[in-house]
């Protein structure tokens, strides 16, 4: 069983509605407050105060118009819609935090490379080395119409397409500006010296990028790179590029292969397995004892959408479910979407063959990912089980309702996980959010984007 510390993030998105479809009508709620900038910063200092390593915000980029072929179920229901724009929200969040990093999802398919690293960068230097980039590829149609493409690039192509925006960055980060090119030097005059910061003269497929990175290096030069997929091609591109993997997936032993599995190929990528970090997102309800929670859990279940739940699972999967029966079973099918979505659910039982109002169901509080319920001992117990059979190093912690279920975990179930040695202590100083998570400032010497370096 494992004794360190976890890596231990909030996941939410910049919505009303995010994983639990259609519990924004719980009265105690407060998820519709997604507009004011006081949610958000209350939010973060709650979970520094808490000793959270990161919050993990989720984005999309269109409308999630697949149930029925029309956006209007994830409109009246707030399933992820409205949706705005995360990585706002950050310096706020750092100005009122210590400790917290930030981890702000962004998709490759619609930023550009050069302008993308010049707002990390930013964000870096403002939080004072905190961020991290969750690397997605987008998988929504409605992203592709609105953002100037005739249609969605297909899925390994957004992958190739990625791999070379990440080669990229790499150089602009880590090779463009030397280590003691900022020299700040007030009697010479010279801010920074010119034969020190570098073009990076990059041609290839999809990007030419011929000169240098537009911003000085920050603490963490490159951010934290997370990412999240195990479809073959994701899983060879996470393997490759991702300090931190976020898995999907509803058993510790599904989880339990995509670990394997990645880590073998991280090691055909000529990186140390070893160094690999993996989370996965479950959903917490807790109270003072199992009872309380399980009744709580029976009020949750009221306010759950089933349709919410569907225009969701039809957004993931790529695939209008509102021309199949409920009672449908479930079978795994290639599409351009997000194909572990599908995967996860057709193998999450090997004594079940589930249906699509099973998965409705199941979808209404969490999403994809695994359920907990129960009193802080039962919570703690389950976590380490979970943990010890899955091998992730932590956990991304959801919401049933907000802020409640963040507050409840943090009474009721983060004092044992102090006791058992699972939550980090917080230091005297601030550390940046590489440092936390790995005890060092900068891509490991086994990452591809090291090579850039210069010296």
């Amino acid at each position: 069983m494992r004794r360190q510390p976890w890596l231990l993030f909030g996941f939410m998105m910049n919505v009303p509605g995010h994983l639990s479809a259609g519990l924004w009508r719980h009265p105690q709620d407060e998820a519709y407050r997604y507009t004011e900038l006081r949610y958000w910063t209350d939010m973060a200092q709650q979970l520094d105060q808490a000793g959270f390593d990161a919050l993990f915000i989720a984005d999309a980029l269109g409308q999630l118009d697949v149930w029925q072929n029309k956006p209007d179920a994830a409109l009246r229901l707030a399933a992820q819609m409205p949706v705005n724009d995360p990585l706002l929200l950050v310096s706020a969040m750092a100005a009122v935090t210590r400790h917290l990093g930030f981890g702000i999802t962004v998709s490759t398919t619609y930023e550009h490379p050069y302008l993308l690293a010049r707002k990390f960068t930013t964000l870096d230097h403002l939080t004072q080395g905190r961020i991290a980039w969750n690397v997605v590829t987008s998988m929504l149609n409605s992203a592709a119409r609105n953002l100037g493409l005739s249609q969605q690039i297909p899925h390994d192509e957004r992958y190739d397409r990625a791999q070379e925006f990440l080669d990229v960055t790499g150089k602009l980060w880590e090779g463009s500006w030397e280590e003691d090119a900022v020299r700040r030097d007030k009697h010479n005059s010279v801010y920074s010296e010119p034969s020190k910061v570098h073009a990076i003269q990059h041609q290839g497929r999809w990007y030419q990028v011929p000169d240098a990175h537009l911003s000085e290096p920050s603490p963490q030069r490159t951010p934290v790179l997370f990412q999240a997929g195990t479809s073959s091609r994701g899983a060879q591109f996470a393997a490759r590029n991702a300090e931190v993997i976020f898995l999907g997936g509803v058993t510790a032993q599904a989880i339990a292969e995509d670990i394997h599995r990645i880590r073998a190929l991280a090691a055909t990528e000529g990186r140390e397995p070893g160094t690999l970090r993996f989370v996965t997102a479950i959903t917490v309800i807790t109270a003072e004892s199992d009872e309380a929670a399980h009744a709580k859990l029976l009020d949750y279940q009221q306010y759950i959408s089933e349709e919410a739940a569907l225009a969701l699972f039809s957004a993931w999967t790529g695939i209008d479910w509102s021309q199949e029966d409920l009672d449908t079973p479930l079978a795994f099918r290639e599409t351009d979407a997000c194909r572990s979505a599908l995967a996860s659910l057709t193998r999450i039982d090997d004594q079940k063959r589930w249906t699509l109002r099973d998965a409705a169901r199941y979808i209404g509080i969490g999403g994809l990912h695994p359920l907990l319920v129960g009193g802080p001992e039962s919570i703690a117990d389950q976590l380490d089980t979970f943990a010890a059979e899955s091998g992730v190093d932590g956990f991304n912690l959801t919401l049933a309702i907000s802020p409640g279920s963040f507050s409840d975990f943090i009474e009721h179930v983060m004092p044992i996980l102090r006791q058992r040695g699972r939550v980090r202590a917080q230091p005297e100083q601030p550390f940046t959010l590489r440092e936390r998570l790995f005890g060092q400032p900068r891509l490991g010497a086994d990452h591809p984007a090291s090579r850039f370096r210069r010296g």
